[in-house]
């Protein structure tokens, strides 16, 4: 008998990735959490937590819209630990999407149809 799994998907609704994400989900019957950090925010907790799991080279979306509009300050003050959590919570569209979280750890970041289907195998 396969034990109980909780799984949340971190993003924000009208991402194209996320999107995909969330609809494989519900088409290969995973029952998720969604939680759209930008009306609910991140903690500085979670994100720390989440570097448990990944790097944060990964984590932060250095090809995205968002950081490209950031100034010079904000990206050089992002090549630090607590400077790039700092701007995580302060603009979590700067977060790679979504982030998927199995059982309390990070399982992927963004969406790869082949990556969810060995995840989900099981």
């Amino acid at each position: 008998m396969a034990k109980p799994r909780t799984v949340v998907v971190y993003g924000i609704p009208n991402c194209d990735t996320v999107k995909k994400a969330r609809v494989w989900l519900d088409d290969h019957g995973v029952e998720f959490e969604f939680h759209d950090f930008k009306k609910l925010g991140v903690s500085a907790p979670l994100v720390e937590d989440w570097l448990k799991d990944v790097s944060l080279d990964a984590l932060v979306n250095k090809r995205g819209t968002t950081w490209r509009g950031l100034d010079d300050a904000m990206k050089a003050a992002a090549e630090t630990k607590s400077g790039a959590v700092a701007l995580m919570i302060h603009k979590p569209s700067v977060i790679k999407r979504p982030v998927l979280v199995v059982n309390g750890r990070v399982k992927s970041l963004g969406f790869a149809a082949d990556q969810y289907a060995a995840l989900f195998a099981a």
